[in-house]
């Protein structure tokens, strides 16, 4: 019996170490394994090794002896029995023995299993206790945050190896990027980095040129370049959003990332997902895109084949949407401070993403799992364990995120040309559903949800595209977790910002969270203007395979306008008709990829047709592609700049006179 028990045994310990390493790194495979592996290791020491048995063989000899008398033959017979006895040797199928951990009497296979499962045992132990011996302390890098027409935030972290060492001061330099060599640098920013801050702050690059390339490097407090970077970081100013010219422009969206998942033994700091997006970005050997999309030519409505164009405007910034880390997947360390921030660290020491960072501008909101999985805010910052985890998430992230309309909030807006975005914070303020009725209850609360509608009324005949971001899914369609964990619980709220954002031209909507992707579709009521939600997850994370989430409709319907073609004599008549349709319909849903993310191609060059061309990319590839024109909006942008008229070739001179043409308004 305790044969068979060491078997089943062997084999659940394989199977769930291979989903929690491979599938879905659950806490309760976490605490299974070990359980698990101990009864494991205990059966197999009482199971007795199968004693020798042994059969018995019996020989039959005959003699026959011969006697001759007077010429005839006689014969005489004897019998003689021989017993023997030999061993009977159990021999297993070896590869069946191993796969299945059936004990034996042979010695090497017994060894063989146990070691095959110590070793998935320590593979184990060794992703969920990967941040506390490998912390990233050392680790030293930078990045560009916030871009703006005429300045840009930078990210820096340098720790001081010195002995009982409390600060360290480091110095920006910076130039615009010219053709010509050993263009002097100009002097920026000095930056106060502190122990007591984890040797990390960010500061602010002012008296840029819209649209202008810079490149930075930083130096000691007495301007003498320092070892890192090696070479300088680069960036690219946004354009001016009061020269109504049109934008053409690609950008990232994904969320959810940790390192090393699937796990990969020896590749502790590897996020994939940052490489693959890597090699999409700045491929070694150029491709022509020849991907299929799909057009909607009302913003949203039938899908048709279309072809992307040939020309690749650059990627100018990625929107991270939250669970950058996973501060309690697969084992939370706590609430104080240092733990939170050592996961941050964990990922800029990353090979993967310093790849990205390094070379796109990075704008971050923050999800759940920054804080604890499923964390409900309320307003209430001293709820445990926010506050450790907001520390870790200013210092790292959100300073360097565009400035927020109120003091001390997370919640931002920026634009780009006539491109405008909101960011929500969906997390600090949501109420808890268990609590009050369904009326009452906030995902915004009431600042954010002022600032938001303020937002949408001004940039409604000012901006072509408006993008709104949330961390969760803004569509009710998801099961499971996201029934109380996304926007569905708060109708309320959710219906009645629908009505607004219906009364506004070409919104799209942009979220994470699920590790699946989904086109969404919101029919408007009425003559109302439809919006499209897009949902991307994970960056480098889990999928469940197997199981699908999504419901393809909402039961909620809505009577829309919609025009029809008649055929009548001398010609064809557009007639407007009512249809019931659903409130919320899906446009693709893919949940298949450990590594997603979405790009958007923006050209609003032509302002009768402007388009935004969705590309989804999974493990690499091309899975999906979405192109949604947007209706003509009447923009009535501020007065111009004078630098819209200023010579490009001029920008150089005028810098050096200390003159910002910029700043002349």
């Amino acid at each position: 019996m305790l044969v068979f028990l060491t078997a089943i045994l062997s084999t659940v310990f394989r199977i769930g170490s291979y989903l929690f390493l491979r599938v879905l790194p659950s806490a309760i495979l976490r605490k299974a394994l070990p359980v698990v592996y101990v009864l494991y290791v205990s059966s197999l020491y009482l199971t007795p090794t199968p004693s020798t048995e042994t059969t018995t063989s019996v020989t039959r000899l005959e003699k026959t002896r011969v006697r001759i008398t007077n010429g005839s033959v006689e014969e005489e017979k004897e019998e003689e029995t021989i017993v023997r006895e030999y061993p009977l040797e159990a021999r297993p199928d070896p590869v069946l023995s191993v796969l299945f951990s059936i004990p034996g009497p042979a010695r090497l296979l017994n060894i063989a299993n146990l070691a095959i499962n110590t070793v998935l045992f320590l593979f184990a132990l060794d992703f969920v206790l990967y941040p506390a011996y490998d912390d990233a302390a050392d680790v030293v890098f930078t990045r560009v945050g916030a871009v703006y027409p005429d300045s840009a935030k930078l990210v820096v972290r340098y720790p001081l190896n010195e002995a009982n060492a409390t600060e360290n001061h480091v110095r920006v330099l910076w130039r615009q990027v010219s053709a010509l060599e050993n263009s002097a640098w100009h002097v920026g920013p000095v930056l106060n980095l502190t122990a007591a801050d984890d040797w990390v702050s960010t500061a602010s690059l002012g008296g840029l040129w819209p649209s202008t390339n810079y490149e930075y490097i930083l130096a000691d407090a007495e301007a003498t370049p320092l070892p890192y970077p090696a070479e300088p970081i680069k960036f690219h100013t946004f354009p001016d959003p009061r020269i109504p010219t049109g934008s053409h422009f690609r950008f990232v969206v994904s969320s959810c990332a940790t390192p090393n998942f699937p796990y990969v033994p020896f590749h502790g700091r590897r996020i994939k997902g940052f490489d693959l997006l890597a090699d999409y970005l700045w491929p070694q050997v150029p491709s022509a895109p020849i991907q299929a999309n799909a057009t909607d030519a009302s913003n949203a409505t039938e899908a048709t084949l279309a072809m992307k164009g040939d020309e690749v405007p650059p990627t100018e910034f990625m929107l991270f949407l939250g669970d950058f880390i996973y501060a309690d997947v697969p084992m939370y360390f706590g609430d104080d401070v240092e733990s939170y921030r050592r996961f941050y660290r964990r990922n800029y020491q990353s090979p993967s993403m310093r790849k990205v960072y390094e070379r796109l501008p990075m704008f971050h909101t923050y999800d759940d799992h920054e804080i604890i999985n499923n964390y409900v805010g309320q307003g209430n910052d001293s709820t445990p364990p926010f506050k450790s985890a907001d520390n870790a998430f200013r210092l790292y992230n959100a300073n360097a995120n565009f400035d927020p309309p109120e003091h001390d909030a997370h919640y931002y807006d920026f634009r780009y040309g006539d491109v405008a975005f909101f960011v929500m914070d969906t997390r600090r303020y949501r109420s808890d559903i268990r609590e009050g009725d369904e009326a009452s209850r906030t995902m915004l609360g009431d600042q954010q949800l002022t600032a938001l509608r303020d937002w949408l009324g001004r940039v409604n005949n000012t901006a072509t595209f408006k993008f709104i971001v949330s961390s969760v899914p803004f569509t009710a369609l998801w099961t499971y977790e996201a029934e109380t964990d996304s926007w569905n619980p708060y109708t309320h709220e959710k219906d009645s910002l629908l009505a607004t954002m219906h009364t506004v031209k070409n919104v799209i909507l942009l979220s994470g969270d699920r590790h699946e992707f989904a086109a969404v579709k919101f029919n408007a009521e009425g003559a109302g203007h439809s919006l499209i939600e897009v949902s991307t997850s994970p960056m480098s994370m889990f999928w469940v395979p197997l199981v699908r989430t999504l419901r393809p409709r909402s039961e909620r319907t809505v009577r829309r306008l919609a025009e029809v073609q008649r055929e009548v004599e001398g010609g064809v008549v557009v007639e407007e008709v009512e249809e019931e349709v659903p409130q919320e319909e899906v446009l693709k849903y893919v949940p298949e990829g450990n590594y997603k993310w979405s790009t958007f191609e923006i050209d609003t060059r032509d302002m009768e047709h402007p388009t935004a061309r969705l590309e989804l990319m999974s493990d690499g590839l091309p899975v999906y592609e979405l192109e949604i024109v947007g209706k003509p909006v009447d923009i009535r942008p501020p007065a111009t700049g004078v630098e819209a008229f200023v010579p490009t070739g001029l920008k150089g001179v005028l810098d050096k006179l200390g003159l910002r043409p910029n700043r002349w308004f």
